[in-house]
């Protein structure tokens, strides 16, 4: 439990809850549940240009990493297929990977293919189901993919005053503007309660915020003297009580009532509002192939690791079919920026194609 290891080494309540916060982001569980210490250590075990547990902002936003990516391979001779949405593998009579088929009819052939689509949406969706063992599909479908994740972009016209630490005279981010603030985090009590609600199908009334301003850091992107606010906040179920939909009121509803709490810190936050983009789970899910708008392609729980992930026996990036591998957060050791689940995958399949 995140919230035993965090009570060993510190006294202070806010402390313990802002460092919770990183053993419950995108997981469906609080500071109190079995496994979340590990997802803690997940958050903090790499290291960024030197420093460890440390994260970043990545200049130009989180696509300017995608197409670093893309420029690097396309130095290397990879074609790049873009808005060619990919509608199921193509397998020789032997069952061997030879490609894909996308939408249009197209056939893109080779002799091996990574996916770094979900497990659900790899092997659920794209794969024959018949050429896929039985208790493998099971397992696959059996994976928990609860998420309690509410994405909300917003575009406002000054830089956030929040109470504890007002903005200089001259408008400039000060030093807290530049990194993550976490509000509602003053006990891990909250969370814990904001996590209940979210268990019973209820949109937490005293929501997790984590609230990051990245214009402060890269102020490309907004104009002069605006800002865009990310607001990374839970919980809130996939599915609501009663089988109620996330409808643009409920949506809204949730909004507010995380707008409010951030008015409560930073007076003058809703007034400054001049746009705002709500991601709820089931959005996520649809925009960004998120199985349950799950950002890790599946719980991080203790049964969903290591041998176990994506389904024990198949920890090793290989599937049920000769030449398919699965790269992306779904495969060991799961999810986050780091690309490590990629690298892993490339090395087993360049093993397997040199045997070819």
């Amino acid at each position: 439990l995140a919230g035993q290891i965090l009570d060993k080494w510190f006294e202070s309540e806010p402390l313990k809850a802002t460092l919770a916060t990183d053993a419950v982001i995108g997981a469906m569980a609080s500071p109190h549940t079995p496994g979340s210490g590990y997802v803690l250590l997940h958050h903090v075990m790499g290291e960024l240009e030197g420093q460890r547990g440390a994260w970043g902002y990545v200049a130009g936003g989180m696509g300017a990493l995608s197409q670093a990516i893309a420029s690097a391979a396309a130095a290397w001779g990879a074609h790049i297929f873009a808005k060619k949405a990919v509608c199921h593998m193509l397998l020789s009579s032997s069952g061997q990977a030879q490609g894909v088929v996308l939408q249009d009819g197209t056939e893109v052939r080779s002799k091996l293919v990574l996916s770094n689509a979900s497990p659900q949406i790899t092997f659920l969706e794209l794969t024959p189901q018949e050429q896929l063992p039985k208790d493998f599909v099971q397992q696959i479908q059996q994976v928990d993919t609860r998420s309690p994740v509410t994405k909300i972009n917003v575009a406002v016209d000054r830089l956030p005053s929040f109470l504890a630490a007002p903005n200089a005279h001259d408008g400039r981010p000060l030093p807290h503007h530049q990194c993550s603030i976490h509000l509602n985090c003053e006990g891990t009590h909250l969370l814990h309660q904001a996590f209940t609600e979210a268990t019973c199908g209820h949109p937490s009334s005293r929501p997790m915020i984590e609230l990051c301003i990245p214009s402060a850091l890269d102020p490309g992107l907004a104009p002069p003297g605006c800002h865009v606010v990310s607001l990374f906040t839970q919980y809130t179920p996939s599915v609501l009580a009663g089988g109620q939909p996330w409808d643009e009121q409920a949506r809204n509803a949730y909004a507010d009532t995380v707008f409010d709490c951030v008015e409560d810190y930073a007076p003058g936050f809703k007034a400054s509002v001049i746009g705002r983009d709500i991601l709820t789970p089931p959005d996520l899910e649809r925009i960004f192939g998120l199985p349950g708008g799950n950002i890790f392609h599946g719980g991080m729980s203790l049964d969903q690791l290591y041998f176990a992930r994506p389904a024990p026996s198949y920890s090793g990036y290989r599937s049920p079919i000769p030449g398919l591998y699965l790269c992306g957060s779904g495969a060991h050791p799961g999810g986050g920026v780091m690309g490590a689940a990629g690298r892993n995958a490339a090395q087993v399949a360049l093993e397997d194609f040199r045997h070819l």
